[in-house]
């Protein structure tokens, strides 16, 4: 008798440590969130139809919207590849670490590794991190994303029309290579299933990762020109290639977000989608649409940054959030080292920490003003609150031509502004009314600002010399 009970006491005493023991596994298992930044080329604010398109179905990014958060005033930092790029993944204006334009396949230029970026950041947590897609932050070796806190790169080193194909400079250009890691394996001819296995590369890295933290970094080359889809979605939205091409990558975000779903990640998983920079109008049908606000890409204007965001995170961001503070690609660095408790750089970054707005612990934006930088480090805006002053500078426009047909371009002219101009981005959010007579008090504010910026920054219409810059890297060969 006394052995049966003690016999049933071993047995209780065992069944509540293994549940003890489940119970700590799965307490240990992975309780950081997992981060997924889809980043596309030249896509324009008016290309979704959660942000307006009449034509272009996006059914799984809508689904996106609907699930997280929506941002109707998110900025990329600025007009252009590789200086958007670099600003998004350093949180740091992109001018204040030497890079301006879109670095060529020659150049010599690159992200210094004294940057901390984004994946280097996670890494040291404890991430998994690869990047699947486009660069572009330096071609030589040493600029390679492996270098630069990437386990795993899978994609090209620059923008894909810089091949011996381009409409307009081919003799500029050697071959498209499509990388794995530092190796070339394959010359891209033909693009046409690049989305595809792009996504299903990071598929892969999804299903290998999903018992770790990961960083997947999915910078998609289109829709920059030249425009491919694959056999399954060229002609399939009647709509044009434009329409099936963002169809395509909206597919594909469908996939990714299926890939965690299948893999129980949905919950821990942070997902953001957002573009580079506005879309290349010279391009015409080839190209997207900045909706109602003025110009595109290669502009200051709001139709060159103001650019499409949706952040998706169950766990706390609320269903049909909508955010329309102003916000800016140099955010994420900062805002994920909070969410994830990763150790930021020492270098002085510009982005701050919009998980608050995100969540909806507060409605306010927690910048006080943002610096709109071009060509090269051209100061020509700042944004507060509702207003935008611009300053004296030249500008690209079509000057109401039609741009281009059949990926063939028609050349920009040149605008110049001679004077500061001053528009209210909540009543006239087309820039088509300057006030700048009519509110002295708050163009004396931005003002100051514009010239904080020129003492940091510099600004090379002003002729000043920042005193916060830092170098860009070179290339040791």
């Amino acid at each position: 008798m006394v052995k049966t009970k003690f016999s049933k006491m071993k047995t209780i005493f065992f069944i509540f440590s293994l549940v003890f023991l489940i119970i700590a596994c799965s307490n240990n298992k992975n309780t950081k969130p997992n981060i997924v930044f889809i980043l596309t080329d030249d896509l324009g604010y008016a290309d979704l139809s959660s942000y307006g398109s009449k034509f272009i179905k996006t059914p799984f990014l809508d689904s996106m919207a609907l699930d997280g958060a929506k941002l109707t005033s998110y900025y990329s930092p600025q007009a252009v590849c590789s200086a958007s790029r670099a600003a998004i993944l350093t949180g740091a204006y992109s001018n204040r670490i030497g890079i301006n334009g879109a670095f060529g396949p020659k150049s010599p230029k690159g992200i210094n590794e004294k940057e901390l970026l984004i994946s280097e950041m996670l890494k040291d947590n404890g991430y998994s991190t690869g990047i699947f897609g486009k660069w572009h932050l330096g071609s030589a070796e040493q600029f390679n994303p492996t270098m630069h806190g990437f386990d795993e790169f899978f994609g090209i080193l620059f923008s894909n029309d810089m091949w011996p194909f381009h409409p307009e400079r081919p003799e500029d250009y050697d071959d498209l290579m499509l990388y794995r890691d530092k190796k070339p394996i394959e010359t891209l001819v033909d693009q046409s299933d690049l989305t595809k296995r792009i996504t299903d590369e990071s598929i892969k890295f999804i299903n290998k990762n999903k018992d770790n933290p990961f960083f997947l970094y999915i910078p998609h080359p289109q829709p920059h020109v030249p425009l491919f889809a694959s056999q399954e979605f060229k002609g399939s939205t009647g709509k044009g290639l434009y329409a099936d091409v963002i169809s395509e990558i909206d597919f594909s975000v469908g996939r990714v977000l299926k890939a965690l779903d299948k893999n129980g990640l949905t919950d821990n998983t942070i997902v953001i989608f957002t573009s580079d920079n506005g879309p290349w109008l010279s391009y015409g049908d080839h190209a997207g649409s900045s909706g109602i606000y003025r110009e595109g890409k290669g502009t200051a204007w709001e139709g060159g940054q103001r650019v499409p965001c949706i952040v998706k995170y169950p766990k706390e961001i609320t269903k049909g959030t909508l955010i329309d503070e102003p916000l800016m690609g140099i955010d994420w660095l900062p805002t994920l080292s909070s969410i994830t408790n990763s150790k930021m750089s020492l270098n002085k970054i510009d982005g701050k920490n919009i998980w608050p707005l995100l969540t909806s612990e507060t409605t306010k934006s927690p910048h006080q003003e943002l610096y709109f930088y071009y060509k090269t480090n051209e100061l020509h805006a700042v944004r507060s609150g509702d207003w935008k002053l611009y300053f004296p500078r030249s500008y690209r426009t079509l000057n109401g031509k039609s741009g281009g047909t059949n990926g063939i371009p028609v050349k920009y002219e040149q605008n110049t502004v001679y004077k500061n101009e001053l528009y209210n981005l909540k009543s006239d959010p087309k820039e088509t009314k300057n006030v700048i007579l009519d509110f002295p008090e708050i163009v004396n504010k931005l003002e100051k600002m514009g010239e904080n910026a020129r003492y940091d920054l510099g600004d090379n219409l002003s002729g000043v010399i920042g005193t916060g810059n830092r170098e860009v890297g070179l290339s040791n060969n």
